[in-house]
């Protein structure tokens, strides 16, 4: 068999050189200096809190968007030792000691190098000369916001870096042979990177939905190649992966656990769960329990009364029971405390527990006051057309105590469910009058304490949050007597009896509350406009120094945010030209040439207007880096439309061109020199070198006068 063998065995191996070379470039633009600042730059002191929380297993809700993003810098952050012990609390404050700054920022860096390189590649898939994806790599790697907002803690160059990848990595594979064995490996890393983008960002479903078109098109051109379908379905997997993987790293409570049920804090160590560690799983006649809504709006709270009575009338007039108020809190409070009972019995659980099941009647009497939750035909205080719910005190004014409720489980598997701690969702039905206990939302007047109101709903119809309690804390009564209760009521909670929240039910949650949180936008001192974006017409400072004139801002190469939009208009008005002299027949340009032309147009314009267009549509504060993505996609056409010009121009025109990009890519260049020190922070710049660059009135660029 040896024998059989031929030698010698060779490999060769092509290096691109000028590849190399602009990958070297684009590590150095990126990477030189990267410790500089040693202090908060703008949105680090944002995702710093992120990262440290993550880097301390801390639960909270990433309320941003998806967690993917904000994983990976705190891969960074675990790279370097970060310990997660920094107060993220205001912008320009100085890193201690502890924070490793060049590996924060490191993983930012290396994307935004990558995408220098991946330019050149992208160029060279869509059919064009490596000279013009030479210049493609070097008007992106001089551009200046991009540098800027790849040598700090921030995500846009990670989004960048994977929608760049993910459009090159399909080309490849349209591109490869069909008989290429590593054509599928390409449309397995176009699907991985387009939902690395969506894990970054959700705006990364912009170039995916593109590219899902654009194999489309491919895809009924060639409607016998299946394999093309596997983008979506491995895209989504992955992506769906990355998700699962952000409740793994989150274990511990932390600043946003009480958004969650009370079963998903009780999986978290600390906080929830070591209170309710051990409790009693079934609720019996006789259990001490508090009760929380299942609905999180406006905010979480428990079931509560205190020594205070409603008003005899309210201020509009409307008169009340005058009985004690009955409350929704959103603190902990010994006051939340309430006993089920059952109707004539005593007030401790038997031996052996006698466990409340779905469709028993009972009453809730309330531990430190005594007062059976009650509910009648008196109109709420904040909600006229439902019924108020009181404390019942008998004013011997011809108003009986209808304290009786009907148990009735929601998430129940059978009909003789036992109600369980936690785990069961319950309404809690009116037996008078069939009104379900539920949380209205509305706040209460001063009288009130500000709390929310709790009333009974008789129109109450299918599952709503705002109707749904569970018990949080539970122990089983012993004390029949009031002070003894009192007592009982102040004590910690321990019997030993475990139980977990599945980790599916666990992901679906977590998910489903980074969908639905409301973010509380509000106008900042540099939010700006998308029309704003496109002649960028603002700018934003994201370091100042606190004692002389150096800084940092997001500011771009104006020639080359000149240069795309002029490239943008010029491939309209070629693509139009085109489009109406073909319809009549006339073609100027060969068959091959017109495809090779429209698919740079859907992946470069196309790749523009997706990722533009839809802040048009969007209600939240909006900055200059949203456009980021959208303007690697336009810078992208300029080298585009430059060799379409130059190879069907006449000769002599041809040189005057030649001329136009040499001096295009000269201003270029001493545009990225000019304010390379507002890019990198350094060398500081004296007061009247700042007003010089002020080259619009809107940018807001500040100096001080010695």
């Amino acid at each position: 068999m040896l024998t059989s063998i031929k030698l010698p065995i060779v490999i060769r191996a092509e290096i691109n050189l000028v590849l190399v070379v602009v990958t070297a470039l684009g590590l150095l633009s990126r990477l030189y200096g990267i410790n500089f600042p040693k202090a908060v730059v703008f949105d680090e002191v944002y995702y710093g809190q992120f990262v440290s929380l993550y880097t301390k297993q801390v639960f909270f809700i990433d309320e941003s968007g998806p967690p993917l993003g904000h994983m990976i810098l705190a891969f960074g952050a675990y790279l370097g030792g970060f310990d997660g012990n920094f107060i993220w609390n205001r912008i320009g404050a100085e890193y201690s000691s502890n924070v490793p700054v060049w590996s924060l920022r490191l993983i930012p860096a290396l994307a935004g190098s990558l995408c220098v390189p991946l330019c050149y590649l992208l160029v060279v898939e869509l059919g064009y000369s490596h000279l013009t994806a030479l210049g493609a790599a070097l008007l992106f790697l001089m551009e200046n916001s991009l540098i800027v907002q790849s040598r700090f803690m921030l995500l846009e160059s990670v989004l960048i870096f994977f929608l760049l990848l993910a459009v090159v990595s399909y080309l490849r594979f349209h591109n490869a042979q069909s008989d290429s064995p590593v054509r599928l490996a390409w449309l397995v890393l176009t699907g991985v990177t387009c939902a690395c983008a969506v894990g970054v960002k959700y705006m990364g479903l912009f170039t995916y939905f593109l590219l899902l078109g654009l194999a489309a098109v491919h895809t009924w051109q060639l409607i016998g190649d299946r394999a093309l379908s596997n983008v979506s379905s491995l895209g989504s997997f992955f992506c769906l992966s990355m998700n699962i993987s952000s409740v793994v790293l989150m274990q511990v409570v932390g600043p946003h656990d009480q958004m969650m049920s009370s079963a998903f804090q009780a999986s978290l160590e600390g906080g929830l769960a070591r209170i309710t560690q051990g409790q009693p799983l079934e609720v019996a006649y006789g259990s001490q329990v508090t009760l929380r809504s299942v609905s999180s709006k406006p905010m979480p709270c428990w079931l509560h009364s205190h020594k205070a009575n409603y008003p005899i009338r309210y201020e509009n007039g409307r008169g009340s029971s005058h009985q004690q108020q009955v409350t929704c809190y959103p603190f902990k409070d010994v006051n939340n405390w309430w006993i089920i009972k059952d109707p004539g019995r005593y007030l401790v659980v038997s031996s052996p527990p006698r466990p409340v099941r779905h469709g028993d009647v009972v009453q809730l009497l309330h531990g430190m006051t005594s007062r059976l939750l009650n509910t009648h035909d008196v109109a709420a205080p904040m909600s006229p057309h439902a019924q108020e719910v009181s404390g019942y005190i008998d004013f011997n004014v011809s108003m009986p105590a209808q304290n009786l409720w009907k148990v009735d489980i929601a998430n129940r598997e059978a009909e003789q469910e036992v109600w369980k701690t936690i785990l069961s969702e319950v309404r809690l039905i009116h037996i008078n009058t069939s009104a379900v206990l539920k949380l209205s939302g509305s706040s209460l007047p001063e009288w009130g304490y500000r709390q929310l109101e709790v009333v009974g709903d008789k129109i109450y119809k299918g599952y709503q949050p705002s109707g749904v309690w569970n018990v949080e804390e539970h122990r089983y009564g012993t004390s029949q007597e009031q002070r003894e209760r009192e007592l009982e009521l102040h004590s910690p909670t321990h019997i030993d009896i475990n139980r977990n929240l599945t980790f599916i039910a666990k992901f679906l949650e977590l998910q489903w509350k980074m969908l639905t949180v409301k973010h509380e936008d509000s106008e900042h001192k540099y939010s700006s406009s998308p029309l704003e974006w496109i002649t960028m017409n603002t700018n934003i400072a994201y370091w100042l120094h606190p004692a002389s004139n150096a800084q940092i801002h997001l500011i771009g190469n104006f020639v080359t945010w000149t240069l795309a939009n002029l490239a943008l208009a010029v491939y309209v008005l070629l693509f139009l030209s085109y489009l109406l002299r073909r319809r009549r027949k006339i073609e100027d340009i060969p068959e091959a040439t017109w495809c090779q032309l429209l698919q740079a147009g859907v992946v470069c314009a196309g790749g523009w207007a997706v990722n533009y267009l839809p802040f048009f549509m969007m209600e939240k504060t909006l900055f200059l880096y949203h456009y980021l993505p959208a303007l690697t996609f336009q810078i992208l056409l300029i080298p585009v439309v430059l060799e379409h010009l130059h190879t069907h121009m006449c000769a002599s025109l041809r040189r005057a061109l030649h001329g136009v990009v040499l001096a295009g890519l000269s201003s270029v260049y001493l545009s990225f020199r000019t304010f390379s020190p507002l890019t990198y922070g350094q060398p500081e710049l004296s007061a009247e070198q700042l007003a010089s660059l002020r080259w619009r009135d809107s940018w807001d660029i500040l100096f001080r006068r010695r």
